[in-house]
């Protein structure tokens, strides 16, 4: 998969993840502008969650796929931004729980990544954890219920191959991009629920 072939996929699993929220505030504004009172309350409600979400991923998927920034040099706030998009794809019922123990402001970015991958994976929330130790970073699911489809894709992507669905496994394909670079390699460990380990 060529540099080129990469920005696609990034470039349309960002605009797949906002497209959504983005459709709803302009449908909010279209009812606003009607001027139906009786709706103002949805208008107002439709506004403020998508507006919410909106901030949420588009502040996480510049750090995640943008230009290197001092924001990834900050553990607070590389734990803040990626918590805050968890919040955007968990619901209340079954949300996605962070657990943050970085120690290595090299590392923000594959963490991001590390992370966005296996949120792809889980049906039902859970808990993601991650942390590194001596340059390794360990990033694990907690979760009772994963696809085993997408499970197998990052597994088959670790490997070297390429999906047919590249725009939605863009954030494992651009994190094994980024770890090739570095000449490291990246695993999927399944024996005890699913990791992303990068060494």
């Amino acid at each position: 998969m060529n540099e080129t072939e990469l920005t696609q996929a990034v470039s349309t699993r960002i605009s797949h993840d906002l497209i959504g929220n983005i459709g709803a505030v302009s449908n909010a504004v279209e009812l606003f502008e009607e001027g139906d009172m009786d709706f103002l309350s949805d208008i107002k409600s439709i506004l403020k969650v998508s507006s919410e979400v909106l901030s949420s991923r588009l502040k996480f998927f510049r750090m995640a796929f943008g230009l290197d920034n001092s924001n990834l040099e900050d553990m607070a706030i590389v734990r803040q931004t990626t918590d805050n998009y968890l919040k955007t794809i968990g619901n209340r019922n079954t949300p996605i729980e962070l657990d943050f123990h970085l120690s290595s402001a090299g590392m923000g970015r594959l963490s991001m990544l590390s992370i966005m991958s296996l949120s792809d994976c889980l049906i039902k929330g859970g808990r993601i954890e991650v942390g590194d130790d001596n340059g390794r970073l360990l990033t694990i699911a907690d979760t009772q219920s994963v696809s085993a489809e997408k499970l197998n894709w990052l597994q088959a992507i670790a490997e070297g191959q390429i999906p047919d669905n590249k725009a939605f496994y863009a954030p494992m394909l651009y994190l094994k991009h980024l770890v090739e670079q570095q000449h490291r390699q990246i695993r999927v460990l399944t024996q005890e629920g699913l990791a992303l380990l990068i060494e």
